[in-house]
């Protein structure tokens, strides 16, 4: 019996070492598995999430005051001149609102912190429409409005807009 005991050890060395290597390698392999899955997926997914980078810097310059006001007038030359203020206003804020429900879905594919940039841009220019509106004159016409509204925001400085777009930009290129 003392005789087998330093077979029986060997054997079950043997045995524990092969096992280890297999389980070593086992993972390894996992690993690997893993890590061409996540290239692949990289690759299909990049160039969705640079459209939706895309998208979203759309939907920024779209919103600004004075391509709006630029798109309103190569719709209806006449507009700023026969509408009221309060017309006006709710063209630029049903304007914001369309933009920005054809763009949620973009969400998916951009850090939190320029989702809530994005979201802190629409409400900061809708509220900023809106008390502009206020500022105004009794009896002000929407050209008055126009003129104020692309004045007070180029006037501004950095907008959120502008910090939005800048920080979308900087996301972007880290994908690239």
């Amino acid at each position: 019996m003392m005789n087998i005991l330093p077979y029986v050890v060997l054997i079950v060395t043997l045995v524990l070492g092969f096992w280890l290597i297999q389980q070593s390698m086992y993972r390894n392999e996992e690993k690997k598995r893993k890590w061409e899955l996540q290239r692949e997926s990289q690759k299909s997914i990049s160039p969705i999430r640079l459209r939706a980078y895309e998208r979203l810097t759309l939907f920024l310059e779209r919103t600004k005051p004075e391509h709006m006001l630029m798109e309103l007038r190569q719709k209806d030359p006449e507009a700023l001149v026969t509408w009221t203020v309060p017309q006006l206003q709710q063209y630029l804020l049903q304007t914001i609102r369309a933009e920005f429900d054809h763009n949620q879905s973009q969400q998916v594919y951009v850090s939190e912190e320029v989702w809530t940039l994005i979201v802190n841009a629409r409400d900061q220019l809708a509220s900023f429409i809106i008390s502009m509106a206020g500022q105004l004159p009794r009896g002000a016409n929407a050209q008055t409005y126009a003129a104020t509204l692309i004045t007070a925001f180029t006037s501004n400085g950095l907008t959120p807009t502008d910090k939005a777009l800048e920080e979308l930009k900087n996301e972007a290129k880290d994908l690239i």
